[in-house]
């Protein structure tokens, strides 16, 4: 695919993408972890919700 950027401008985009504080070194995405994390959030605004609930009435 070819660029839309002039020469010049795309040379600019490459030396910023490749100054260091844009090669940052993510961790591997992890479905099972968020899975957990929402389950867990669900479940506990679950539990305070049936809480409240008894609280009140």
């Amino acid at each position: 695919m070819s660029s839309r950027l002039s020469p010049d401008d795309q040379q600019r985009v490459d030396q910023y993408l490749s100054a260091p504080q844009h090669q940052v070194e993510r961790r591997p995405f992890r479905p099972w972890f968020l899975l957990f994390i929402v389950l867990a959030l669900v479940i506990g605004l679950g539990l305070l919700s049936r809480l409240l609930s008894r609280l009140v009435l």
